[in-house]
């Protein structure tokens, strides 16, 4: 069966390092938060000022005046330091993240990320901070359906959406697979509902198994 969000939040969990600094992008890559045990020692970064964020807020928990940048209630980790925006920016600018989890509208073949504008009549493009994490953190994760609701992927050749960044992904988890970006070609590392030969036959891309 495909996953869910939590499963696939918690999927992507499962491949960041012990000790990473990482950033969580807004909406679905914030569940990932939830699924990072603490004694990993993963600290959270988020763009409006924190590093040290916690998983979501509940209950008596809620504090209005700590959000990450999504603006949704988060609880803070031992040891969690706030600094201005710029600061925080810098830290992402500056090569200083393990990891960035995104969502995205289009990933190319070549690992090219397509995330702030549809270009669709009524819609709000939102840069935020998803270019400099594009080209600032060592690996770019991005975690989305794998189709849209019409049915077509969101894998594909050559994006057709307003870029963010170019070649900056390095893996592609999806409700239905999980996709590593190489200098060979996009490798299924793992599938949960469809097939390679379904894949192939569904994606627009040649496809790599995973390795034996």
């Amino acid at each position: 069966m495909p996953l869910d969000r939590d499963q696939l939040a918690a999927r992507v969990a499962q491949d960041i390092a012990p000790g990473s600094f990482v950033n969580l992008g807004i909406g679905q890559p914030t569940k990932v938060a939830d699924h990072l045990p603490a004694e990993l020692g993963v600290v959270l970064h988020t763009e409006n000022g924190m590093l040290g964020m916690g998983p979501a807020a509940t209950g008596d928990e809620v504090d209005p005046d700590l959000t990450n940048a999504g603006k949704v209630p988060v609880t803070e980790m031992p040891g969690a330091a706030y600094f201005h925006h710029a600061d925080s920016f810098a830290m992402m600018r500056g090569g200083h993240l393990d990891v960035c989890v995104m969502g995205a509208f289009q990933v190319s073949a070549g690992g090219d990320l397509a995330n702030w504008d549809t270009g669709a009549p009524g819609s709000i493009p939102a840069v935020g901070g998803a270019m400099d994490l594009a080209i600032g953190a060592k690996q770019v994760y991005v975690m989305m359906t794998l189709f849209a609701r019409d049915g077509s992927p969101k894998l594909v050749p050559a994006c057709t959406y307003p870029l963010t960044g170019v070649g900056c992904v390095s893996r592609v988890y999806t409700d239905q697979a999980v996709f590593e970006i190489t200098p060979d070609g996009v490798r299924v590392l793992e599938s949960f509902d469809l097939s390679l030969d379904d894949l192939r036959t569904r994606l627009d891309i040649p496809l790599l198994p995973a390795p034996s």
